[in-house]
């Protein structure tokens, strides 16, 4: 767990996913300041909008922050070229070739981790030259990989074939969680869904109150022809789900699909036409509370779980 909080300069191995409509400055600066490691999700944000984030987070916390960007979205020079401006010490980036910005971003300065759903792509991102690796599972929320690997399979497998510092996603929300990655090798962990339902988070009321009142089943990963996406069950996810049942082409789906639609549920709070992107561990979640008492509340956790093995150990 050094590697981490020594990479990052943080107390605790946390990492605050960066997810759109969700990870604004607040979020981000609210987990910083309570120890972890908070994240910007710049997938939301055009590059006047991310700057002033950017300058909110940097007045609203002295610790380290850094900034997750989707490699594939549009203005990505203009907001590369932000984040150097800008001096944003640790870049997260996704949904990409890492070759194309990891060189340019550590030049300047930066710390740069590239989040990855397989082991082909992790020891890309290795010889990319990125300062550490998030292992991603399909349980997470949001725009997902295509193998369908669980966190559990995936942590291991690529903590074999790589000596980077290793974060797990997907399927982490307590301390429980976070101990049972660190048995599987990684050297932290970052956490989405549950901060979805801090009290910082942009994501709207209605949503969060959704993601709280989740079950076993609640969400679906659907759209891979277009984009992997895991989103819960809703009236929009119905009319999907009949378009496959009809044969419908990728073009029927991308149409129904249209633009906006993770905005107008998570964002706007739009629970019957949005897009409700949020992990499986959605059904774990039951309260809405700060981000410094969800850092609090794992870490007491994951302390008393690790305590709790060292008593439990087997004899051959």
């Amino acid at each position: 767990m050094k590697k981490i909080t020594s990479l990052f300069k943080i107390k605790y191995p946390i990492i605050q996913g960066g997810m759109v409509w969700t990870s604004g400055w607040k979020l981000a600066s609210a987990v910083s300041n309570a120890g972890g490691l908070g994240l910007i999700g710049a997938g939301s944000m055009h590059p006047e909008t991310l700057k002033i984030h950017i300058e909110k987070c940097m007045r609203a916390t002295s610790k380290p922050f850094g900034v997750n960007v989707p490699l594939l979205y549009p203005e990505m020079n203009d907001i590369i070229n932000l984040l150097i401006k800008k001096k944003v010490p640790i870049i997260f980036t996704s949904a990409g070739d890492p070759n194309k910005w990891t060189s340019k971003l550590k030049k300047s300065g930066c710390t740069v981790v590239h989040v990855v759903s397989s082991v082909k792509f992790a020891i890309k991102a290795e010889k990319a030259g990125v300062d550490a690796i998030v292992a991603e599972g399909f349980e997470a929320g949001g725009h997902n990989g295509r193998e369908e690997t669980t966190t559990m399979v995936l942590v291991p497998l690529i903590k074999k074939e790589t000596n980077l510092p290793l974060i797990a996603a997907g399927g982490i929300a307590s301390g429980s969680s976070m101990a049972a990655a660190i048995c599987l090798g990684a050297d932290g962990v970052q956490i989405g869904s549950r901060f979805v339902t801090s009290t910082e988070a942009s994501s709207h009321i209605n949503f969060k109150q959704a993601v709280v009142s989740a079950k076993q089943g609640s969400t679906i990963l659907t759209l891979k022809e277009l984009a992997p996406v895991r989103m819960m069950k809703n009236k929009f996810y119905n009319e999907i789900y009949e378009l496959y049942k009809s044969g419908a082409s990728i073009e029927a789906l991308s149409k129904h699909l249209g633009k906006g639609r993770s905005k107008k549920g998570i964002f706007e709070g739009d629970l019957n036409e949005g897009e409700l992107e949020i992990g499986q561990v959605a059904s774990h979640i039951d309260k809405i509370i700060s981000a410094s008492d969800i850092i609090k509340e794992i870490i007491e956790e994951f302390n008393t779980k690790i305590d709790h093995f060292s008593s439990k150990r087997i004899k051959l």
